[in-house]
C-alpha cells in the first residue's frame, strides 16, 4: 500500500494520519447522538492529530496552532448550548486569524489577484457570498451575536483570499471547502427550521466538508 509519508502504514506519521481518519469517521457515525464525552473526545481528536501530524513532520507553527486551536472549537461546539457556541466561535475565529499570515507568508502576495483573472475573480465571488450570507444571518440571530458572527465572517473571508495567493490547490480547495462547511453549519443553526427532515444531511455534510478542508490543507503544506 502507498502511504503519503516515508516509510509503511506503521510510521509514524502515516500512523498519525490514519488514527485522525479512523476519529474523523467515528465522529460521522455519533452525529445523531446525544453529546457525550466519547463523542466529544472523537471529533476532538479528528483534527488535534493533524497538529500533532503537521508538528511531527515539521510543518509550519502557524499551521500546528490553527490545527490545534481548531481541536479546541471541535471540541466546544461538540456540546449543546450558547455559551458552547460562541467558546467554538472564539477558538476558530482564532484558527482562521493564524490561517491568515500562514497563506500569505507561504504565497505570491495579494498582487497576484489583480494580475491572475482567476483568482481575482474568486476572491469577489468569495466576498458576494459572504455579505450574501452575512445579510440573510443579520436577520434571523440574536443582537448579542451579530457582531461576533459579522467579525468570524470576515475573519474566514480573509482566510479564504489569503488562500489564493498561494500556488498550492490543496490549501486553496481546503479553504474554499472550509467556507462551504461554516455557510453551512450556520444556514443549519439558525436558518433551517428546527423540524426540516434534512438537517441531519446537513450535519454531515458540515462535518465532511469540514474535515476535507482541514486535511487538504494539513497535507497541501507537507506534501505541497
Amino acid at each position: 500500500m502507498t502511504m503519503p509519508f516515508a516509510g509503511g502504514i506503521d510510521a509514524n506519521a502515516n500512523a498519525t494520519l490514519i488514527f485522525s481518519l479512523v476519529a474523523a469517521v467515528i465522529y460521522a457515525f455519533t452525529l445523531d447522538m446525544r453529546p457525550a464525552l466519547a463523542r466529544s473526545a472523537a471529533k476532538m481528536l479528528a483534527v488535534a492529530m493533524l497538529a500533532v501530524l503537521a508538528f511531527m513532520q515539521g510543518g509550519p507553527l502557524l499551521l500546528v496552532a490553527a490545527l490545534a486551536l481548531s481541536a479546541v472549537g471541535d471540541a466546544f461546539l461538540s456540546r449543546d448550548g450558547e455559551t458552547a457556541f460562541l467558546g467554538g466561535l472564539a477558538s476558530f475565529l482564532a484558527a482562521h486569524i493564524l490561517y491568515v499570515p500562514l497563506f500569505l507568508r507561504s504565497g505570491g502576495g495579494l498582487d497576484v489577484l489583480g494580475t491572475e483573472t482567476w483568482r481575482g475573480a474568486i476572491a469577489l465571488a468569495m466576498a458576494a457570498f459572504v455579505v450574501i450570507m452575512l445579510a440573510a444571518l443579520w436577520r434571523r440571530v440574536g443582537p448579542g451575536l451579530r457582531l461576533p458572527i459579522a467579525v468570524y465572517i470576515a475573519a474566514i473571508l480573509a482566510m479564504g483570499i489569503s488562500a489564493l495567493t498561494l500556488d498550492n490547490p490543496w490549501v486553496i480547495g481546503g479553504a474554499v471547502l472550509f467556507m462551504a462547511s461554516d455557510a453551512l453549519l450556520a444556514a443549519e443553526k439558525f436558518l433551517v427550521p428546527a423540524i426540516a427532515p434534512y438537517r441531519a444531511g446537513i450535519r454531515y455534510a458540515v462535518w465532511a466538508l469540514y474535515y476535507a478542508a482541514q486535511l487538504a490543507i494539513t497535507l497541501g503544506f507537507l506534501l505541497g
